[in-house]
């Protein structure tokens, strides 16, 4: 216990550790309501939910790679897993939580995690943008039917939270909102909805519970497809998470432990009884602009909200959904990257349309994998069209020769584009193929060049290759190209 205490306060001082608690209890707050609205997304007990955003929150504090990040239960992970729940029953779903986990631990042990690193910005940009707008959409939509106390609350919650600041750095202001508005709600009586309308909470504790399915291949073939959904969309939303925060508090994390991280705590969760969880962005921006910079506020947060389950139920009822509103509509304003729509005056036209075209189809499906999925793909299309655009500078030499200089990649996206390239009747008898400028990156593109060389060998024509690297030398010589078209020069030799 002392290592783990160790760990996460890492001897911070008072004042650090003051501003990093107080920040864990305000999205402690935060987090009981959205984890009710998830319950219900995914037909489970509210309870599974809450006990998800506990156990997420404390494991994720001790093993994850992102100190401040906050982890718990998801509204994108809870619409993967109502299927399963509806047809198969919950201890399906505890299941796939545990081998949810187990999968994303074994990412992180291989060291997959980096891949997920080539996901381009501009597509970053459009999921964190389409994230804005749906949490600000998801807020207003709470809205119709409230009475006028309710807007008015919403609206006076704001100005806490951007004026309180100028007053006192030290609490942070969100915090201050919830706790004034509850204030309010209760001396007044307003009628407006509160957080005990949103589900039951009940004080039971979370316990070791294991997931009462049969151990055998059948039971492996209904969870695995959605465990490896789960798996893959709670790293991607979590990796994601991870790099804005790193944006916004200038420091780095480790992205192959916090993938480790976050299937050790999906496994712990499973056997407590809760869904499979992940990084939340909104939540960990509440954090960061609350102040929360250490592990010490992720753990808190899920430490208060145990505490508040058991403790403080009565109290918590009790808190405004106008005022919870008002908190999320700014963070939807501190998630949105207003900078970004200014950068897009300066970038190409290719690049400039995958951040809106992420962002469309994120709020076109309601489901940020697919919209980062649309956004890769789109991406990966465009450069791959760049990269294939391969270009020859034909020049005439005095001794009868034909020089062609090669610019631009050679790969199977170029290849048969590049056999198109050469006039091989009207070329003189002797042609210099020089590739100082290019790169022959696979099999593909060699082949295409012993097709060129092969088209004008038939033709009773000398073909000489110069300008190779020695990747390029190797890829001809696996392709059977006539070694002695190939002029071997210092760079060839060193293979």
């Amino acid at each position: 216990m002392r290592s783990l205490q160790t760990r996460i306060t890492q001897k911070l001082p008072f004042a650090t550790l003051q501003v990093e608690s107080l920040a864990g209890i305000t999205v402690a707050l935060a987090l009981i309501p959205e984890s009710l609205a998830f319950a219900a997304i995914a037909k489970v007990s509210p309870m599974v939910a809450l006990y998800t955003s506990f156990s997420m929150a404390i494991v994720i504090a001790l093993a994850g790679g992102r100190p401040a990040m906050i982890s718990a239960a998801t509204g994108s992970m809870a619409l993967l897993m109502t299927t399963l729940v509806v047809k198969h029953g919950v201890e399906y779903l505890f299941a796939a939580t545990i081998l949810t986990g187990i999968i994303q631990f074994l990412i992180g042990v291989l060291k997959l995690g980096r891949f997920f690193s080539f996901i381009p910005q501009t597509v970053i940009a459009g999921f964190v943008n389409a994230l804005g707008l749906l949490i600000f959409v998801a807020q207003v939509q709470q809205l119709p039917g409230e009475p006028w106390q309710a807007y008015t609350m919403v609206a006076a919650t704001l100005a806490i939270v951007y004026l309180f600041p100028r007053v006192n750095k030290s609490i942070p202001s969100p915090l201050v909102a919830i706790v004034a508005m509850t204030v309010v709600a209760i001396v007044a009586r307003l009628p407006i909805r509160r957080v005990g309308d949103m589900g039951e909470i009940t004080r039971n504790l979370p316990m070791f519970h294991l997931p009462q399915v049969s151990v055998s291949l059948e039971t492996l073939a209904i969870i695995l497809p959605y465990a490896v959904t789960l798996a893959i969309v709670g790293l991607l939303e979590s990796l994601l998470t991870a790099a804005l925060l790193d944006d916004l508090t200038d420091t780095r994390s480790s992205k192959d432990k916090e993938v480790r991280g976050q299937g050790i705590a999906n496994v712990v969760t499973g056997f407590l009884g809760g869904m499979a969880g992940c990084g939340m962005v909104g939540q960990s921006i509440i954090n960061v602009r609350s102040g929360g910079r250490h592990r010490l506020s992720t753990a808190v947060a899920g430490a208060f909200l145990l505490f508040s389950i058991f403790v403080l139920r009565d109290v918590v009822q009790q808190i405004p959904m106008a005022a919870l509103i008002g908190v999320m509509i700014m963070v939807s304003f501190e998630t949105f990257d207003f900078s970004s729509l200014k950068t897009l005056r300066t970038m190409p036209l290719n690049e400039a349309i995958i951040m809106p075209f992420t962002a469309g189809i994120t709020l076109l499906t309601h489901d940020l994998a697919q919209g980062v999925l649309a956004g890769v793909i789109l991406s990966t299309l465009m450069f791959g069209w760049r990269l294939a655009q391969t270009h020859v500078a034909v020049s005439l030499d005095h001794d009868g020769i034909t020089l062609y200089a090669v610019s631009g990649q050679l790969f199977f996206g170029s290849a048969s584009n590049f056999v198109n390239l050469f006039a091989y009747n009207a070329d003189l008898h002797g042609i210099v193929i020089d590739f100082s400028r290019s790169h022959v990156w696979d099999h593909a593109a060699a082949t295409a060049i012993a097709k060129v060389v092969a088209k004008y060998q038939r033709l009773g024509k000398s073909v000489t290759l110069v300008g190779l690297n020695s990747d390029s030398y190797q890829a001809l010589r696996q392709a059977d190209v006539p070694e002695h078209v190939i002029c071997i020069d210092d760079v060839s030799l060193a293979v």
